[in-house]
């Protein structure tokens, strides 16, 4: 079951390099607040002209990895286990490692920097269990992921972790939807909040993280490309260097094509 393959090679390999955190982590982000704080977004949310430059396509900063090994092979299902299993203990654990990278950030990540979940040229609504449409700011929306993602990742009738007990029906449409929305909390820490992860030197482990993330869901087909679109241009960049596992985005689409800025979706 799911609590047997936690120490499986996704989770063993990968990711056991967690967010430097700690004293560290504190003295650079009391060091930084000040200079970070008068580059925040304008009161309409709206970022300034300066800042829709995209600094995490910065070669200097996509080159950045916290391993060389080939992702390809890390996603493939292993002989022998359940393909259910292995969707259920990898998606554990990207929520465990995506809720960890955007703590480091949410202090600078609120309702005031953030009035809107925005990734890019994308706006995020949440959509409440009646399936209503509900504009939220970004750590709301962010509030909102984790705490259904966790509630659903500690379901046993969802998550089943004892012997005997069975995966429901709707396993794999779940774990899609999880990865959707893990997406976006990805998407918006790039978009929003990446000179704070420079600052705290963790570009790194959200590259390294992000890579292993976008490939496994490509393996599986958990996510949509016309819902990844929006970062095809970095998922391009990274999956393209040693170890990323190919540069094709799945729909040719790309994000940083002239003129996206100036149209807003709303998903």
């Amino acid at each position: 079951m799911l609590g047997d393959h936690c120490s499986l090679t996704a989770d063993r390999v990968l990711l056991s390099q967690p967010p430097k955190t700690g004293l560290r982590c504190k003295m650079v982000l009391q060091a930084v607040s000040k200079v970070l704080r008068k580059s925040k977004a304008k009161p309409n949310g709206k970022k300034p002209a300066a800042e829709e430059k995209k600094m995490y396509l910065e070669p200097e900063h996509t080159k950045s990895r916290i391993t060389d090994f080939e992702f390809k092979e890390l996603v493939v299902l292993p002989r022998e286990i359940d393909l259910n299993e292995w969707l259920a203990s990898n998606t554990t654990t990207f929520f465990h490692h995506i809720n960890l990278q955007y703590s480091t950030i949410s202090e600078f990540c609120t309702g005031e920097t953030c009035q809107t979940m925005a990734v890019c040229n994308t706006q995020y609504y949440w959509y409440d269990e009646r399936g209503k449409k509900v504009k939220c700011t970004a750590p709301q929306y962010v509030d909102f992921v984790m705490s259904s993602v966790q509630k659903l990742v500690t379901d046993e009738d969802v998550f089943p972790t004892k012997y005997g007990r069975e995966f429901p029906s709707s396993f794999e449409s779940l774990v899609k939807k999880i990865c959707k929305y893990l997406f976006h909390v990805l998407g918006h820490i790039y978009w929003a909040h990446f000179k704070e992860i420079l600052a705290l030197e963790l570009h790194g482990h959200l590259n390294t993280l992000y890579v292993h993330f976008i490939l496994f869901a490509r393996e599986f087909n958990l996510l949509d490309p016309k819902e990844t679109a929006v970062m095809d241009d970095l998922t391009e960049v990274l999956c393209s260097l040693p170890g990323g596992g190919g540069g094709s985005t799945g729909d040719g689409a790309s994000s940083g094509a002239p003129g996206a800025q100036n149209h807003v979706k709303e998903r």
